[in-house]
């Protein structure tokens, strides 16, 4: 699983490659076909798991300020962080769609800047398409980025980026008046271009809604099950945090506890010196041979020729 795309784990003949998907085989899903599954991840061997395990689209989210940073939100996440876990991201996707987020103040000044950075992410972070929040507001963004050829997931709801203008993350659209200003975000972004709408922390019933009235797949997150997929942070998914358990993700393994069992047994064997084991050991040189000390050399005298001037007649 280590090695480079299309290489076995055990270094013999290649893997066949599976077909990388793609975003028309997501805009397809609209119509028919499984749900999608999203998940976030952050580095090669996270993206490689997911990848082999069926995931259809990976994202390198902005989410990686909190979960693999340790920050309180998302907004000190930079275009070249998110270009650096791309990377590695994408070296690990042989089948997964891969998509970046673009992070906080990268778009907002400008369609232009939004272009410039979404340019960055594909250039220097070998993403597939580009995620950027927001509404109506972004409606012009998004169709610059996408004449220009790459393709937009766009999204709306409980955007992160925008915390604390919501009073923290917070159910979007409740109320009529919200409900319908989210479903007029959904049908600008349809109509900019975006290949596909994540609708993150909005009743179920108007992500039904959303999701008749626009004509691309929309993916949720604490939206229901009445959306064309899902996402869930890969970290919520496998049960990594004891402590903290989101509403909306269901923990489909309890891969913390795992992980602090594990290291309490190393620990403990590591300090019994039981670990390692003989079969965690490379084959002893058995005894060496010492070979005896070499005899001291005689001594040769040295004798140096007398100049000519200096000798006597």
């Amino acid at each position: 699983m280590y090695g480079p795309k299309g290489q076995s784990s055990g270094g013999g003949r290649p893997s066949a490659a599976p077909k990388k998907i793609t975003v028309p085989d997501i805009r397809a899903r609209k119509a028919g076909g499984p749900p999608i599954a999203m998940v976030t991840a952050y580095d090669f061997t996270m993206a490689r798991l997911l990848d082999e395990g069926g995931a259809d689209m990976l994202l390198v989210g902005d989410s990686l300020g909190m979960v693999v940073q340790g920050h309180p939100t998302t907004l000190p996440v930079t275009v070249e962080e998110i270009c650096y876990h791309g990377r590695a991201v994408a070296r690990g996707a042989r089948r997964a769609h891969v998509v970046g987020d673009l992070p906080f103040m990268s778009f907002q000044l400008s369609p232009m800047q939004a272009l410039e950075s979404a340019g960055r992410l594909m250039k220097d972070g070998a993403f597939e398409s580009v995620k950027i929040e927001g509404g109506e507001e972004v409606a012009e963004h998004v169709r610059r980025i996408v004449t220009a050829g790459i393709p937009v997931c766009a999204h709306i709801g409980l955007t992160p980026q925008s915390v604390h203008a919501m009073g923290g993350f917070k159910v979007q659209g409740k109320g009529d008046d919200a409900a319908a200003r989210l479903v007029r975000d959904a049908q600008a972004l349809d109509e900019a271009g975006a290949y596909a709408i994540v609708l993150e922390a909005i009743p179920p019933d108007l992500a039904e809604e959303i999701t008749a009235a626009v004509s691309v797949p929309t993916i949720g997150i604490g939206a229901g099950a009445g959306c064309d997929g899902q996402v869930l942070v890969c970290y919520d998914m496998l049960g990594m945090y004891p402590d903290l358990r989101p509403r909306f993700a269901k923990r489909f393994a309890e891969v913390g506890e795992q992980i602090m069992a594990a290291t309490r047994a190393y620990v403990e064997e590591v300090q019994a010196r039981t670990f390692p084991g003989a079969e965690h050991s490379f084959k002893p040189n058995g005894p060496r041979r010492i070979p005896p000390p070499a005899e001291p050399a005689a001594a040769t005298a040295v004798l140096e020729e007398i100049p000519p001037h200096w000798q006597t007649h």
